[in-house]
């Protein structure tokens, strides 16, 4: 069997363009991928394209070998970017095998280690950046069957915040956790938005809420930042999303500061998130993976969940997107009384894109979270706050 015909797809969704591809392949399987980033569609999409030379008239079940090819063959790092489009390719791959074989790309990854996997909410408070509000939406989320959920309570905040804006995020926890009662998970997101101190202000005060963690307090790029809060902060750090490769993850690990570690498969790839999964086993940490793309995403980071012994929770948008959303692919993540339950032996990610919705709802180079502008809460992509 051959890779035969790579091709893109870009869904408009309001808040994020979304970025699939199809692999062919000269038997007449194909596999499905994504390589959404949030504001680079178009770029990612010509990235998928030039690398794609570099897997034609290839054997799709080389995955090791094409992950080797697609980063280091360029001889560029392309960052986020380079990882993503080489997810895309990478999944359709894993897909196709699945296929081939009649099996899940689950049982491929090493079988089930869970009957179900925990799921928490985000996406659930757009809208305006009051405590009512947040309490109201939480409370929501809780009576649909969700044990867990995650928010970003610090608006548009960048560095540091002045004395009212850091109260107002304080009251925003202190509702949610009045919404929800004592017995839900409360996740925090940072977003790496804050200095060390701010940070640390921050993990401070909103510890008497009993956060499960608080993500993503500082930029990822500097690690010993990251540590830093880690060993310093009174609630758990969880982090990891940013990062594309697994030297990243190796050196934020050596540190032995952060164990809940949120890698980003999209920007890794299958092959190597399995191992970074791994990786985080070895440190006794245990894996929260980013699925905050779009829905193929959340499928293909359940079936990976579903074989990771060190698996902790997973993060599901799907419930709190348009309605029209739930119909690009033909089998979607389903959520039940805040479980996802996998229980279908479908080949494959058991799931193909539907064209015909896709062609409903063209790219928008308007559709970003714009993270560090007011209102972007509101989710209505680059026009928040405007």
């Amino acid at each position: 069997m051959k890779i035969s015909k790579i091709s893109t797809y870009i869904v408009g969704n309001q808040w994020k363009n979304w970025t699939f591809v199809r692999v062919d392949t000269d038997e007449g399987l194909h596999g499905i991928g994504e390589c959404t980033l949030n504001g680079f569609a178009k770029t990612v999409e010509a990235a998928v394209h030039e690398l794609a030379q570099f897997v034609m008239g290839q054997d799709p079940f080389n995955v090791e070998q094409h992950s080797l090819r697609l980063f280091r063959e360029v001889y560029s790092d392309a960052g986020q970017l380079h990882g993503a489009a080489l997810s895309g390719i990478e999944y359709a791959c894993w897909d196709i095998m699945g296929k081939a074989l009649g099996v899940p790309v689950y049982k491929l990854l090493g079988g089930r280690c869970h009957d179900r996997l925990r799921v928490y909410a985000n996406g659930w408070y757009r809208g305006p950046r009051e405590p009512q509000s947040f309490y109201d939406k939480a409370k929501a989320v809780v009576a649909k069957g969700y044990t867990a959920l995650k928010f970003d309570p610090f608006g548009a905040a960048y560095r540091s915040v002045d004395l009212r804006d850091f109260a107002l995020a304080i009251d925003i926890i202190a509702a949610v956790r009045d919404a929800v009662g004592p017995e839900v998970d409360v996740l925090i997101e940072g977003h790496n938005r804050f200095s060390v101190h701010t940070a640390l202000q921050f993990a401070d005060a909103m510890a008497r809420y009993k956060p499960t963690w608080f993500e993503a307090p500082v930029p990822p790029q500097r690690i010993s930042a990251m540590v830093e809060v880690a060993k310093r902060s009174p609630v758990p750090v969880a982090c990891g999303e940013d990062y594309y490769c697994r030297d990243q993850f190796a050196e934020l690990l050596m540190h032995n500061a952060v164990h809940i570690i949120q890698l980003e498969p999209q920007y890794l790839g299958m092959t190597a998130a399995k191992q970074v999964c791994g990786m985080v086993n070895a440190f006794n940490g245990v894996t929260a993976p980013h699925s905050a793309q779009g829905p193929l995403c959340s499928l293909t980071c359940a079936h990976l969940n579903l074989a990771t012994p060190n698996f902790f929770i997973h993060e599901i948008f799907d419930d709190f997107n348009d309605d029209w959303t739930g119909r690009i692919l033909t089998n979607p993540i389903k959520v039940t009384d805040g479980y996802i339950e996998l229980t279908s032996d479908a080949p494959g990610w058991g799931s193909d894109l539907n064209y015909d919705e896709i062609a409903q709802h063209p790219y928008n180079p308007n559709n970003y979270l714009p993270l560090f502008r007011a209102g972007w809460e509101k989710r209505d992509g680059a026009n928040a706050g405007r």
